[in-house]
């Protein structure tokens, strides 16, 4: 359990294609995102939700099928192969879903077998799947596509989000309103809209996803912040300031230390002062390195949610400030975790500085046992310890079995690093453009190239 691990896991990837969307450039775009590599891509589309106009429409359905169909399976050695073989012969549940369909399911294209070669099977794409089923939940890693109908485009969300999976998730339409319905309540670490689901680029597309999809604190491949989680940092001395933070929460926690001044509290602001530049520069801000001609490719960062401070005898009031100041900053619901019986001036201290920061932190005493229920009962996102050696085991076990995140690396004082532990990184990669038109858009300084 003391096991720093930092995985992706895999996903049950979604492409959600509403009536206003370019229904041709999807077909293309589906085609590839599922069936590329055989469908055993982790980043591959293996859901299809399309909505009630573009599910019922004949037309539709015809064209995706013959798309499919379309495809040359065979050796790699074959140039006008399209889909090469799998990695190994199917068993488990992709060998269910390539022979095995469910109440209400049918086969829009029927997978089969080729000859001569059990790693060889032709796409498999299933209509009628309904909502729960196995073929909605489950991560099959091959050549099967799940088609699902919907009305309207929260019940879609929903759908792709009930998996419990979240690495990646496509969206088409041609309608900005539903981009950002969409972009604000799907969770998944890479989302794509109007392209292909595969094929992140580092820095790009920072790679890495969120519920069972990534085990860790979010940090993603491919992006500026992902060694940082493999490397130990130590904090040199902070230079001696009058100014206070901007934020009036941090303001005025600030002004409540230097009033009464203890050792260690300019250390303290110079922590929250960090924190505010580092959200002002880098973690508040929406990130493309590369402007593309038509394609925006951003990087942003989301606040975890509920965050347990665990607090230590060994904690200095430091390590109680500077952590709830980080987790108040990117905006977490701070929750400060206090072992019963334990005497901790500096929780005091905190209580009574942010008595009017309303909501935004709590305070309460529960024992090892009582917080790592709370993890498992998914009241906790996650759990900052100040050292490795203060993480209670038990805690760390369940926070394991949960795939929470356990971080007890040491508090800094820098907010570029600090803050990095209450947020998760998040690519959206867009086509803006439709076959090369860049609309209103045309007139923007964009790199030369595309």
């Amino acid at each position: 359990p003391r096991l720093n691990l930092f995985a992706e896991t895999g996903g049950k990837d979604a492409t959600i294609v509403t009536a206003v969307s370019d229904r041709d450039l999807a077909v293309k775009h589906i085609l590839h995102s599922a069936f590329s590599h055989s469908g055993q891509k982790c980043s591959a589309t293996s859901l299809l939700l399309l909505q009630a106009e573009v599910y019922d429409d004949p037309g539709f359905r015809r064209s995706l099928c013959e798309a499919v169909q379309s495809l040359k399976v065979g050796s790699a050695w074959e140039l006008d192969t399209k889909m090469g073989p799998m990695i190994k012969p199917p068993s488990g549940d992709l060998e269910t879903a390539l022979k095995v369909l469910e109440p209400g399911e049918e086969w829009a294209v029927m997978p089969q077998p080729a000859e001569g070669n059990p790693c060889l099977w032709t796409p498999g794409v299933k209509y009628g799947v309904r909502p729960g089923s196995y073929t909605h939940m489950t991560e099959f890693f091959g050549p099967v596509l799940a088609v699902m109908r919907f009305e309207k485009l929260a019940e879609a969300i929903a759908l792709v989000n009930q998996t419990g999976y979240g690495l990646t998730s496509g969206l088409e339409s041609l309608d900005e309103r539903e981009w950002d319905d969409w972009k604000h309540h799907i969770r998944a670490g890479n989302l794509y809209i109007n392209r292909v689901t595969t094929g992140a680029i580092v820095l790009r597309q920072p790679f890495g996803g969120m519920g069972k999809s990534g085990f860790g604190p979010g940090m993603k491949a491919g992006g500026p912040n992902y060694v940082a989680q493999f490397m130990d940092f130590e904090d040199v001395a902070a230079e001696p300031t009058d100014a206070l933070p901007q934020t009036p929460t941090l303001a005025a926690l600030c002004a409540g230390l230097r009033s009464r001044p203890q050792d260690g509290d300019a250390r303290i602001v110079a922590a929250a002062l960090s924190d505010e530049r580092a959200r002002r520069e880098e973690f508040g801000l929406e990130h493309d390195h590369f402007r593309l001609v038509g394609q925006d490719n951003v990087r942003r960062y989301l606040p975890v949610g509920s965050v347990r401070m665990r607090i230590d005898a060994a904690d200095t009031t430091f390590d109680v400030f500077a952590r709830a100041c980080a987790a108040h900053v990117v905006g977490c619901p701070v929750v400060i975790s206090t072992p019963p019986g334990l005497d901790a001036p500096a929780v005091r201290r905190l209580e009574e500085l942010t008595e009017s920061w309303a909501g935004a932190i709590e305070f309460v005493e529960e024992t090892d046992a009582q917080l790592a229920q709370a993890i498992a009962d998914g009241q906790v996102d996650r759990v900052r310890y100040a050292a490795p050696e203060r993480a209670s085991l038990e805690v760390l076990v369940a926070g394991n079995a949960a795939n929470g995140c356990v971080v007890s690396v040491p508090v800094s004082c820098e907010g570029r690093l600090e803050l990095l532990w209450y947020v998760r990184e998040q690519s959206i990669s867009t086509d803006y453009h439709r076959y090369g038109n860049l609309g209103i858009r045309a007139d923007e300084e964009r790199a030369a190239v595309m």
